[in-house]
């Protein structure tokens, strides 16, 4: 038996792939890839960073499930904590009720949200939280009188869920087009990329006393107050903002740039959303990644992470300001779902917590951070590498075709290079990642906070074989 193979218990792929091209519609996913008899890969059990499939290949999970399994996978107690809630008590739904894990879970979240984030709402994934925030911002403001103040805005290329609300949040283009119309008011800025900042129309000043990057940063939150004034102060709501950009490929914040999205929301009455559904639970080596960039924003959504991806939950925190008009009287906010703190869920997100704090998995990515940049940065010697970017354990690191100009690749190629090349020639070589063209060509990387130095050199040694093949062949 090799190294990358364990004993599992034998699964009939053959059935497994007849009953998947049978009846199983994959989301975010080609089905003419069953429907071709090609097959789909079926993963059939979780250890630590690894995952094996049917025919006991392993690999090293590269991305956290999708950026989920942040404690990593197996944990045997998370598994037992939600056979003791179900015992207990299997169901009860938080409308007009509640129950002791859904309490305990929303105090403990309070506790680590920054300034005056206090309440939470729960959800069951993060396209719901997002979609929460956006109702209860709209909500607040005419709860406030301003029942003009309904638009949102949201990065280019950002993505915040497929809700019809959130979608009309997300800035992706090719991913609202098939839906439209979407929810209306939904308007778009640049994002911070700074490897492609000239072409979205910046240029640094030579006499300026900031550096190039923190100028960046400048004017791309100035671009917010740009659209507040454009469309009318009291026309916006929230802005959403991730603290670090996943679609397109990890943008991290340049310095200074949520200070000054701070100072512009606060100057034009607009709320600040945090969509840390990546990014909190220590995908940044933090409970909440606005701790790690210092803002303090008015809501803050999150899911995936919180139960490390062994029961689903999301939730909305939002700060005694927004709470405020519903503490009163007969205000409602008239929204909810049936499954939103399941008790399940929100006792398996409280142990989750407690591995996090017991083994300091917020620490260990702080400090293990600086060598998987590190480790990543070697691959800068491919022709086909352009830029590594991002930051915690969440990195991108976008393909180009001439390292040079920063030329990138057309439709045609792209789709020949990643769905034609690399995601299977990645999984084949040991890993599983994510090649995604939603903007730039990239590749991203999120493994579970357990990871180490031993396992970046690993991923780095996978992705310049295959990285190196795929330039040959370009």
């Amino acid at each position: 038996m090799t190294t990358t193979e364990q004993p599992v218990t034998t699964v009939g792929d053959a059935d497994l792939q007849q009953k998947a091209k049978d009846h199983l519609w994959m989301h975010f996913a080609r089905q003419s890839v069953m429907e071709s008899g090609s097959g789909v890969p079926i993963i059939v059990k979780g250890e630590g960073h690894h995952i094996w499939d049917t025919q006991g290949k392993r690999y090293i999970d590269g991305l956290s499930g999708l950026f989920v399994v942040n404690a990593g996978h197996g944990r045997r107690r998370l598994a037992e904590v939600a056979a003791r809630q179900a015992e207990e008590l299997a169901f009860f739904p938080l409308w007009s009720y509640a129950h002791p894990s859904a309490i305990e879970l929303a105090d403990r979240l309070a506790a680590y949200a920054p300034g005056d984030l206090n309440r939470v709402f729960f959800s069951t994934g993060g396209g719901e939280a997002v979609e929460t925030a956006f109702k209860l911002a709209k909500y607040y403001w005419k709860l406030q009188g301003r029942p003009t103040k309904h638009k949102v805005i949201s990065r280019a290329v950002a993505y915040h869920g497929t809700p019809q609300g959130a979608l009309a949040i997300t800035g992706i283009p090719a991913m609202k087009q098939m839906f439209e119309p979407v929810t209306p008011g939904g308007f778009r800025v640049p994002n911070t990329n700074y490897y492609r900042a000239e072409e979205m129309g910046f240029t640094a000043s030579t006499s300026s006393t900031l550096g190039a990057e923190e100028q960046f940063g400048l004017w791309a939150a100035n671009r917010i107050e740009e659209m507040i004034l454009f469309e009318g102060p009291e026309t916006v709501a929230a802005v959403f903002l991730e603290p670090v950009q996943n679609s397109g490929g990890c943008f991290p914040p340049p310095p200074g740039y949520f200070q000054r999205v701070r100072e512009i929301c606060d100057q034009y009455d607009v709320l600040l959303v945090s969509d840390e559904v990546i990014c909190a639970f220590g995908r940044i080596g933090h409970m909440f990644a606005c701790d790690e960039y210092g803002y303090v924003p008015d809501m803050i959504t999150c899911a995936k992470g919180m139960t490390s991806g062994y029961s689903p939950i999301g939730a909305t925190i939002v700060s005694d300001r927004l709470y405020e008009p519903f503490k009163h009287g007969d205000t409602s906010f008239y929204h909810g779902y049936t499954f939103g703190g399941h008790p399940v869920s929100a006792a398996v997100a409280l142990e989750n917590l407690d591995i996090f704090e017991e083994e300091r998995l917020n620490e260990r990515v702080r400090e293990n951070s600086p060598v998987f940049r590190s480790t990543l940065e070697r691959l800068n010697d491919l022709p086909i590498v352009g830029d590594v970017r991002g930051d915690g354990y969440f990195f991108g690191i976008e393909l180009v075709k001439d390292k040079a100009t920063k030329e990138t690749f057309t439709d045609e190629e792209s789709e020949h290079l990643l769905r034609g090349f690399l995601s299977k020639a990645l999984f084949d070589a040991g890993l599983y990642c994510r090649a995604d063209d939603r903007g730039d060509p990239v590749v991203q990387l999120a493994p579970p906070l357990t990871t180490g130095p031993a396992e970046f050199d690993e991923i780095e040694s996978i992705l310049r074989g295959v990285l190196t093949e795929a330039w040959t062949r370009l």
